[in-house]
């Protein structure tokens, strides 16, 4: 009882931070219909940053979020505004090839920076555990976890307490009605990118902690983190952190219970399962294209 009790404080852990890399990605589709597939390249490059500011400059990685959120909101509303907001409007199948050419090129300034060896991070906290009789839960992922669920909590607040977020969830659900009452959509749009560009780099400062990683490894990524979404249901926030959580659980209890080379597999299995019976996702809703679940 208390080894499983153990596997699920550690899959609700990994859950938080497979929410937090998720959600910039359901919160950029729920209000712009984009696929964002340079996510997970995003998500690379968090690491990479806490990595460079860790070992140059002897910043922790989790206190290192609060130089790498900013700087990566900035530089995805550079990104937004350069690459993105000619096509924003233009057919999904054209965003979808647009982001992936913007990962392959993210991929490419990585590998020429940081090279392509593989790279990980261990804190002083990294080997250690916090123990109680025969429980043990590794330090780095309650602090990711910790932190992830902090980063997100704060996301939570921007979106249901601020005029900003109020315009980011009329946005969402009807453009034109936003534009009627004087809401610049496609500001929102830009801020939204930052947004969601932010949440994949502090995800990726996390993983980087927990994971060794090279520029390449942004396609099982983008993999997983949309295994998630969608299983949440696209567009919801609610659906990604719910969707995240159950997918940590599930690689965390079959690599327990079953085997570790199942641990990858069967989530998606889950995914498959419930697309079956629910299309929509868990938390998503039937709707127009116009529309959106935030």
């Amino acid at each position: 009882m208390l080894g499983l009790l153990q596997y699920l404080v550690l899959g609700l852990l990994v859950g938080g931070i497979y929410a937090l890399a998720a959600s910039g990605l359901t919160l950029v589709f729920g209000v712009m219909r984009i696929i964002n597939i340079a996510h997970g390249a995003f998500l690379i490059l968090g690491a990479f940053l806490a990595f460079t500011a860790w070992s140059k400059l002897g910043i922790d990685p989790m206190l290192a979020i609060l130089l790498i959120a900013p700087i990566s909101f900035a530089l995805g509303w550079v990104i937004y505004k350069v690459a993105i907001a000619p096509v924003r409007t233009a057919p999904m199948a054209s965003t979808v090839l647009l982001t992936f050419g913007l990962a392959l090129v993210v991929e490419a300034t990585m590998g020429v920076i940081w090279g392509n060896n593989a790279t990980s991070m261990t804190p002083s906290y990294g080997s250690e555990s916090f123990a109680a009789g025969s429980f043990y839960v590794p330090k780095a992922q309650v602090y990711g976890g910790l932190v992830a669920v902090a980063v997100l909590l704060v996301l939570g607040l921007i979106l249901t307490r601020t005029w900003l977020g109020r315009a980011i969830r009329a946005a969402a659900n009807n453009p034109t009605g936003a534009e009627l009452v004087g809401i610049k959509v496609g500001s929102v749009s830009a801020v939204v990118f930052g947004l969601g560009m932010a949440a994949a780099c502090t995800g990726g400062a996390i993983v980087g902690v927990l994971y060794s990683f090279v520029p390449g490894t942004h396609y099982m990524w983008i993999a997983r983190l949309l295994a998630i979404v969608v299983l949440g249901g696209l567009g919801s926030l609610n659906g990604a952190i719910l969707g995240a959580v159950l997918f940590g659980l599930a690689e965390t209890l079959t690599s327990a219970y079953v085997s570790t080379a199942w641990a990858t597999a069967f989530p998606y299995l889950i995914v498959f399962a419930v697309l079956l019976l629910r299309p929509q996702g868990l938390l998503g809703v039937r709707r127009r294209e116009d529309a959106s679940a935030l």
